[in-house]
């Protein structure tokens, strides 16, 4: 996610030249054709299109609200893992005790107990990480050429390191051997958490009632997990998506051919109109409004790149896990939860966080 005060015109100019350069080419064509052809019969009625502009309009607005909702709603999922995740550290810290053990151990034991836990959570964030980071058919950022560019400058930490690399340092060689071949590691590990939980409850070191309040955020665990697969595996409908698509380019083939029409007539009024100016700036003015047909190229490609680009704008929000310059930084707020509960339960060699790369935060 970019976390700059302003979005850099150098970045969207990145994102979006090669549309910019079509859009322009696509209004030189009947420009061109009005001019040197002579090609009048292409000429439309601006109603029509400004009809299906403003249509246009409120489909894009429709599909850019309900993209915004996902992405929101991810952020928001994430958020409840943060405090969940703090409360975990907290419990582990503060009831994993000698209180109620028949057998009390030495407190050298009850923290690598707790560490042993706290590792596996971060496992758990990781292998939930990744597994919101593989693609899925409908998610096309990398189709697009700028948007392939930009992965290459920023790639995510999931296509850097393999799963196996990040979590070889927290778990046991017993806890990697029991995810070799699982389909979904996330939902294993947790389950590995409430086993070991009740393995630790029988030895005493957790008071039954705060282990029922432990095995409860790990139900938490599982519901927030669920919501954010949800979002990963339920594409933005695609028969809204498809449309939306079609109809922006209908729109941007029809917005030149419309705009070539009303500036030549603006311009044939206004060559109606040299001859009533004076003699001195006639001329001048009989230039300008002989070529006014050309205005259309420019008017024509700021407006469909406006139009083309809130449409992008909308696509690349609707999955809020791909690992865009826009997406939810996953990775990063992992990294921060990671920190807090380290330092909660006094453990060594506590991780940096994750800097920004040119403000954008994966």
């Amino acid at each position: 996610m970019y976390t700059g005060r302003v979005y850099p015109l150098k970045q969207v100019f990145i994102w979006t030249w090669r549309d910019l350069v079509l859009f322009v080419v696509l209004a030189v064509i009947p420009v061109v054709l009005y001019t040197f052809f002579d090609f009048k019969f292409l000429r439309l009625p601006w109603l029509p299109i400004a009809l299906v502009g403003t249509a246009v309009a409120f489909i894009i607005g429709f599909k850019n609200n309900a993209s915004y909702d996902r992405l929101w709603e991810a952020r928001k999922i994430w958020g409840g893992i943060v405090n969940s995740s703090r409360s975990f550290a907290m419990f582990v810290n503060d009831l994993i005790t000698n209180e109620y053990a028949d057998n009390p151990v030495n407190e050298e034991e009850l923290q690598a107990i707790r560490l042993r836990l706290v590792n596996r959570h971060i496992a758990w964030m990781a292998a939930h990480r990744y597994g919101l980071r593989q693609p899925r058919p409908w998610e096309q950022f990398l189709e697009n050429r700028s948007n392939l560019e930009f992965s290459k400058r920023h790639p995510i930490p999931e296509n850097r390191e393999s799963f196996e690399d990040a979590v070889s340092h927290l778990l046991s060689e017993e806890d990697l051997s029991f995810l070799d071949g699982k389909t979904n590691k996330a939902t294993q590990l947790l389950n590995l958490q409430s086993k070991d939980l009740k393995a630790i409850k029988r030895k005493g070191l957790i008071w039954e009632f705060s282990y029922l309040e432990v095995e409860n955020l790990l139900v938490e665990f599982y519901t927030l997990q669920g919501k954010n697969e949800r979002i990963k595996n339920f594409p933005y409908p695609r028969q809204f998506a498809t449309l939306n698509f079609f109809f922006v380019w209908i729109f941007i083939l029809l917005l030149p051919i419309g705009l070539a029409g009303e500036f030549e007539g603006m311009g044939l009024k206004m060559l109606e109109y040299a001859a009533q100016v004076s003699a001195g700036i006639r001329p001048l003015y009989e230039a300008v409004a002989s070529h006014f047909i050309w205005l259309t190229v420019p008017f024509s490609a700021i407006i469909s790149w406006v139009f083309h680009t809130m449409e992008r704008v909308g696509e690349v929000s609707e999955n809020p896990f791909e690992g865009t310059a826009n997406d939810v930084p996953i990775t990063s707020m992992a990294r921060g939860i990671e920190i807090d509960m380290l330092e909660m339960i006094g453990a060594e060699n506590v991780p940096d966080s994750i800097p920004s790369d040119h403000n954008i935060q994966m």
